[in-house]
């Protein structure tokens, strides 16, 4: 209850509700008219001094908007003694305005919550030793020190030592890069094992990651400019409304009206006209579908994002973390001497001390598997290279194919054999003698294949993969769901301005995309599509704020209700467009060519504005997801 007095719009919609509340009970009761006038008052003030500012700025801006002209209308109301009827405008649009801010507020809390803001440091090498430094204030020349699990905090080049860089959130790839002196490592990747000495050699400003932060804004800019159907139409429809009154009023007063009654119609118009009902009609159906979005664990930032789900008929997907867990694991087991099982064993014996992904996916099939592990001992780590460990008394080393010896040319057999199937090769050998080689995969998630053809059917076309991982792997994975052929659209080896390139070509040709992805190379992808979801799971913090949307669990399973909510989101928003429409359209007609009295229009002014609200919020109640 805290978390939502905190917003000012529910307070002052509260507020407002109350004294309306009060003001009706008072005159009811035969109150004395100073205090019902009193409650009116403040019902009026609280419920409308947002509306009225927020409409004055428009104006300064040269722009009419909904929010004065529902003011005015209310006033317009008040002027002619309906304190009720102008009372009833202000609560109902407080508090629509409340509604949509607490369902933005709680969906941008739950965002912000997922973002790692804490400052990268460096342990910068000097003269006088080792320094902790904020990672801004490096230069070009400079060296430091990357020690086991830390982010390289710069751009630059290995000088000394050997380890594993984590790259995935760059390039996709979800096996770590050997790394040895003479490689280049980007900013933002993470060291695993062995410990580096890097050379910067770009400015921190200049990084890749900068460089992708750059292509994110640029991108947010361009899709800033995004608004409502209403926020469209408003312009417009505020114009015509107020010219319409003005005419009511001037044109018979010039022609010898009575002012009295030339006013009353007026008034009347005003209120019959005011927009109360056409708001309404598309807000609460889009709130209810964020809302019912969160409850099955998507995050979507605002209501426009409901509108361009609607519409959205091509869908990109990243691999790694996305369509795929992002997790190694191991697929095949070949044995060059004894049984799988034995080669198993010994692996996962030998990876008992280490942290790498590869050894903890060693460890799990063993373990998933029920291997009887041996006795270890000697551990030791082999930075960018793999492990040692002796092994009921014998030598074990497992890791990267380089172990092997020229002469081993049946395991280089099998190596390229898995290679060839997009699969990481890992070997095993016993004293010095290779006796196995593992296959080790980023496997897909259980969901995705349905999950691809459910939007396949849903939007008429297969969705693409987009992504910076190798040719071989991705096209296994597109292989095992069904996009491998060229129509499906498959694209590898792709930097994060490549994939912007192939959402921008999408939307020349009058497409609206949705893209899928979690780390920072994916968030030019993100902010360039029509819509962008960040993979909660992992997700990198630019990519999450350059997102539209977080998808927090079931991140393939959800794309297609995701979208199949919006569409009916946007249909109900339509009905009640048109309903709305056809009764602003009959009461105008009837105070235009008749009298229509001002009880029965706003009788049937305020039912319309209900009845739509009403209509759009049964979404909460019947969402209709079924993943």
């Amino acid at each position: 209850m805290s978390s939502l007095w905190s917003v000012p719009d529910v307070r002052r919609a509260a507020l407002s509700l109350a004294a309306f509340g009060i003001a009706v009970s008072g005159d009811l009761a035969g109150a004395p008219v100073a205090l019902v006038g009193a409650a009116y008052l403040v019902c009026y003030v609280a419920g409308g001094w947002e509306p009225a500012w927020s409409g004055l700025q428009a104006l300064r801006e040269r722009r009419l908007d909904v929010d004065l002209l529902m003011v005015v209308a209310a006033i317009a109301a008040a002027a002619i003694g309906q304190y009720f009827d102008g009372g009833l405008l202000i609560v109902i649009f407080a508090s629509s305005g409340a509604l949509e801010a607490v369902m933005t507020a709680r969906t941008r809390d739950s965002i912000h919550a997922l973002l790692d803001l804490a400052p990268e440091t460096a342990t910068r090498i000097g003269p006088d030793g080792e320094r902790q430094v904020p990672a801004r204030d490096l230069v070009v020349g400079d060296e430091v020190l990357v020690r086991p699990g830390e982010k390289i905090p710069a751009d630059g080049e290995v000088i000394d030592g050997a380890s594993e860089v984590d790259t995935a959130s760059l390039t996709g790839e979800p096996l770590p890069r050997r790394t040895v002196p003479g490689d280049t490592v980007y900013a933002g990747t993470i060291n695993g094992t062995g410990t580096l000495r890097v050379r910067v050699d770009r400015d921190p400003a200049e990084t890749l990651v900068a460089g992708i932060a750059a292509q994110v804004e640029q991108a947010g800019e361009t899709k800033a400019r995004r608004q409502l159907l209403i926020e469209r139409i408003e312009q417009r429809y505020s114009v015509l409304v107020v010219a319409g009154a003005v005419a009511l009023l001037v044109g018979p007063l010039l022609f010898g009206a009575a002012f009295e009654p030339t006013l009353l119609r007026a008034m009347t118009f005003m209120i019959v006209a005011s927009p109360c009902a056409v708001v309404l009609a598309t807000m609460p159906p889009l709130l209810a579908a964020i809302a019912a979005a969160g409850r099955n664990g998507v995050l979507v930032k605002d209501a426009t994002v409901i509108e361009a789900l609607a519409a959205v008929d091509a869908v990109a997907l990243d691999k790694t973390g996305t369509v795929t867990r992002g997790v190694p694991q191991v697929v095949g087991v070949a044995a060059l001497r004894g049984t799988p099982e034995d080669v198993l064993a010994l692996a996962a014996a030998a990876e008992s001390g280490s942290e790498h992904a590869l050894g903890r996916a060693v460890r799990e099939e063993a373990r998933r598997r029920a291997v009887v592990l041996p006795q270890v001992r000697d551990f030791v780590a082999l930075p960018g290279r793999g492990v040692r460990a002796v092994v009921a008394g014998t030598e074990v080393a497992v890791g990267h194919p380089a172990l092997l010896e020229d002469d081993d040319a049946g395991a280089r057999r099998v190596v390229a054999g898995f290679e060839r199937d997009g699969h990481t090769a890992v070997v095993v050998l016993a004293d010095a003698r290779p006796v196995g080689v593992l296959a080790l995969a980023d496997e897909l998630r259980p969901e995705a294949g349905a999950a691809v053809a459910a939007l396949t059917e849903l939007i008429g076309r297969g969705p693409a993969l987009l992504t910076g991982d190798a040719a071989v792997p991705a096209r296994a994975v597109a292989g095992r769901l069904g996009l491998a052929d060229a129509q499906a659209g498959l694209h590898a080896e792709l930097l994060p301005a490549d994939k912007t390139a192939v959402v921008a070509g999408w939307q020349r040709e009058g497409r609206t995309v949705l893209a899928a992805g979690d780390g920072v190379n994916d968030a030019p992808l993100l902010a360039t599509a029509d819509v962008g979801l960040a993979v909660g799971e992992g997700a990198s913090a630019l990519s999450v704020q350059a997102a539209d949307g977080v998808l927090l669990r079931d991140p393939m399973g959800n794309l297609a209700p995701l979208i199949t909510l919006a569409r009916r989101a946007r249909r109900v928003a339509q009905a009640n467009l048109a309903f709305a429409a056809a009764v602003i359209v009959f009461l105008v007609g009837w105070d235009l060519v008749g009298t229509l009295p001002l009880a029965l229009g706003v009788a049937g002014h305020e039912l319309s504005t209900v009845l739509v609200c009403l209509n759009g919020l049964r979404l909460l109640a019947r969402p209709g997801w079924s993943p």
